[in-house]
């Protein structure tokens, strides 16, 4: 394993023209309290690094400059360099960051203490907290709505999903949704959410009014997290336990249109900026899968760290960062 320094890595990256800074991946470790970096085009790692202890999701900030990653443990945030992952400032005081995001608008940034059964509402300048809302059931995966009113929430344990106001820090609702919720998406038509449940087979459909559920679609076992395929109608979902992930369509009647064998527990996704490849964290195997789209094919698996988790392309947009910003793991794996 090639673990270098940033200054080394810098360095190489300066001796090869820069290339391979256009190239990279960021997978978090998060049971080795490290992040890979990886380079598409010869898919290896190139650098493992140290961070805070549990690192599972990250998040662009809304000026697109920097990526944020959560350490749950250190209770802090890491911020790196988004187009060549130099390390710009660590956020102290930011309590079990476990997943995070901020509102469409930037004006307020969400943590979900998944450890400590609490959300926060900061405001995104200066991460000054405005609110901490304890709730009982394990805060998890987090999506807003289109103009940044409410902050949606997954409750893990309860298997309820919990709607709060962002600008006066209050519960709005909290309703039941199946058994271990945890990836949430919010369509682009923010009329819908969608709602992995990893103790089931796939996911519901919401309603973010009142959490009203509006429908039922299975994919798998151990449905669990979502990323959008880019067309604004297609998203997939890995099912953790079946070892697959799934591609959907939300146009008219919702459907399961593909799959893809991935085994040893898929879990975050990104896609390269050509929109030609899904890659995948296998948290069991500590590797990524690497999925040419358009056949739906596993072509490369990439050795990693212990229990790889999040994942992100240095070089993607400010609405790419383990999950959309709007949408955006069992004991071993914080789920």
């Amino acid at each position: 394993m090639n673990k270098l320094s940033f200054a080394a890595l810098a360095l190489s990256l300066v001796m090869a023209g820069g290339a391979a800074q256009a190239d990279s991946v960021l997978i978090l470790n998060s049971e080795e309290a490290s992040y890979s970096i990886l380079s598409r085009s010869t898919r290896t790692e190139i650098a493992r690094l140290p961070v805070g202890r549990e690192p599972h999701h990250l998040i662009v900030t809304p000026d697109g400059k920097e990526v944020l990653i959560g350490s749950t443990a250190t209770n802090e945030l890491l911020g790196l360099d988004i187009k060549t992952g130099e390390r710009k400032r660590v956020v102290k005081d930011i309590i079990d960051p476990y997943h995070l995001g901020f509102s469409p608008d930037g004006k307020w940034l969400v943590t979900a203490a998944y450890r400590l059964d609490h959300v926060d509402i900061f405001h995104a300048d200066g991460f000054r907290l405005a609110g901490r809302i304890f709730i009982d059931g394990l805060p998890s995966h987090l999506a807003f709505d289109a103009d940044s009113k409410t902050v949606f929430v997954t409750l893990q344990q309860s298997g309820r999903l919990a709607a709060f106001d962002l600008e006066t820090q209050s519960l709005k609702w909290n309703m039941p949704v199946g058994n271990t919720p945890a990836g949430v998406v919010m369509l682009p038509d923010d009329k819908r959410l969608l709602v992995a449940l990893t103790g089931e087979d796939g996911f519901v459909v919401v309603d973010p009014k009142d959490g009203a559920l509006k429908g039922r679609v299975q994919t798998g076992k151990g449905a669990h997290n979502f990323w959008p395929k880019g067309d604004g109608k297609h998203y997939f979902i890995s099912n953790r336990v079946e070892g697959t992930v799934s591609l959907i369509d939300t146009s008219g009647d919702m459907r399961v249109v593909g799959s893809v064998r991935i085994p040893g527990g898929p879990d975050c996704m990104d896609i390269t900026p050509d929109g030609k490849e899904l890659w995948v964290t296998q948290r069991f195997l500590r590797r990524v899968a690497v999925v040419d789209i358009e056949q739906l094919k596993v072509v490369a698996n990439i050795p990693v760290g212990k229990s790889p988790h999040g994942v992100f392309m240095l070089k993607g947009t400010a609405l790419q960062a383990d999950g959309p910003v709007r949408a955006a793991s069992t004991a071993s794996d914080r789920k």
